[in-house]
């Protein structure tokens, strides 16, 4: 081969490397942007004064029989159903949800399955209209749901229930005993022994049968969530026996949590104050308290359930990986912890 025609064929080969190696970066370009336009990220929820944009005190009278639905409060609250907005932290995660037909279970529930979670939710079969609309909003958002109604002061059917969710969801990793029981009472005097074994049974017995039933079921890297209350730490007055579930549930958690570690399951819980939920309307508040609900908070309003549902999605996430043992406050700037 002559000089001129060597050097065209080093010449050849440099170009083709050159085209390989161009390749090689535009390829994972493609990839990349291809992979951008499946997981892009919600936009951000605009910022604003979290005194305003909410509804305030005072509300008007109204009263519901217990257990109430959120379908008929007047404001009706806001568990996320047109706003929460996710971002697939709980992907291909299986969650099971007391109270999850209304109030703060129901805004969790929206939020893990718009987080890509299966839910199961249990709820009292009086309030089944409200459940059903939960399930539309699971099934809209792409995933599984599971109800499962019926009363937690019974053991079988707490056994029953966690079997059922199992069954249902193909398996379980994210725990929320989150169902309670209020009633006001403004004297101790005043408090049945039925009255007082009623709350007791659905606030710590419930939550305790439905946690022993689930853990067997539960693998390394699941959550257990507990919902306590602010009452916990500064007990209203016309709560006593309902203030007193809720500093035990705050205890069980932390206890709990030095337990089940040794099987790689967190476990931790969220205790709310003054949140607008159908506990307040059927019996947890005297009438005046309801009509002034939240405003002796420094925001100055109650809490709609899905600005506490982040919450229990963070403590649910792997992310959350060293968190455990812990209760979280939203009260609006009052209370503990």
């Amino acid at each position: 081969m002559n000089p001129e025609d060597l050097a065209t064929s080093r010449r050849r080969l440099m170009q083709g490397v050159a085209l390989t190696a161009a390749a090689s970066l535009v390829v994972p370009a493609f990839a990349r942007a291809d992979e951008a336009k499946t997981t892009t990220a919600a936009p951000p929820v605009p910022i604003g004064d979290p005194k305003n944009g909410r509804p305030k005190p005072p509300f008007a009278e109204q009263s519901q029989p217990w257990p109430g639905l959120a379908s008929k409060m007047s404001p009706q609250p806001d568990h996320g159903e047109t706003s929460y907005q996710g971002r697939n932290r709980l992907l291909g995660r299986k969650a099971l949800i007391t109270g999850g037909d209304s109030g703060i279970g129901r805004a969790v529930a929206i939020a893990f399955a718009r987080e890509g979670a299966d839910v199961a939710i249990c709820y009292l079969p009086a309030e089944e209209s409200d459940a059903q609309e939960v399930v539309k909003l699971i099934q809209d958002a792409g995933r599984k749901a599971v109800t499962v109604p019926g009363d937690i002061r019974e053991e079988a059917f707490c056994r029953d229930m966690v079997d059922r969710a199992v069954q249902g969801l193909g398996g379980l990793d994210i725990l929320v005993n989150n169902a309670g029981r209020q009633h006001s009472f403004d004297s101790i005097l005043d408090i049945s022994t039925e009255d007082f074994d009623w709350t007791l049974k659905t606030n710590l017995y419930g939550m305790f049968w439905i946690t022993k039933a689930a853990i067997p079921h539960l693998p390394e890297g699941a959550a257990i969530i507990n919902t306590a209350s602010v009452n916990a730490y500064d007990p209203s007055a016309n709560l006593l026996d309902y203030a007193m579930t809720k500093a035990a549930i705050a205890n069980f958690s932390k206890g709990l949590a030095k337990q089940m570690i040794k099987r790689g399951i967190r476990v931790n819980a969220v205790a709310p104050g003054p949140f607008w939920t159908p506990l307040q309307v059927s019996g947890g508040q005297t009438m005046e308290k309801l009509k002034a609900f939240g405003s002796d908070t420094p925001i100055g309003r109650p809490g709609q359930p899905v600005e506490i549902a982040p919450i229990y999605v963070q403590l649910a996430a792997s992310e959350a990986s060293y968190i455990t043992g812990q209760v979280f406050g939203a009260s609006g700037g009052a209370g503990q912890p």
